[in-house]
């Protein structure tokens, strides 16, 4: 009876204490070498690798970098990186949000 009660009380502790996570993470320190209009494909393949996810917004190639951490007990936390291009393949705009505190400068 004591087996089943600790394995029990082991099997609730690893699930409250478990987190997943979703997407692949980034350097989001590099986000600031981005330049609209300037930053090609390529340039972001070596800065970040290949994007989570890809699609078309308004007809204009996006790319995604996203990465979630999901946890039991604490808060989850999410970042990710918007980058739209125009038709000669260079970022037109990009959008950075996180749901980590911004620093305040």
């Amino acid at each position: 009876m004591r087996y089943i009660v600790l394995i029990i009380f082991l099997g609730i502790m690893s699930i409250l204490g478990g987190c997943a996570s979703a997407g692949k993470n980034f350097n989001e320190s590099k986000i600031s070498k981005i330049a609209n209009g300037t930053t090609t494909k390529t340039e972001l393949r070596a800065m970040f690798g290949e994007p989570f996810k890809t699609g078309i917004q308004n007809g204009q190639p996006v790319w995604i970098y996203e990465y979630n951490v999901y946890k039991a007990v604490n808060n989850d936390s999410s970042k990710d990186l918007i980058i739209v291009f125009g038709p000669n393949g260079v970022v037109q705009s990009h959008q950075f949000m996180s749901s980590e505190p911004t620093p305040e400068n």
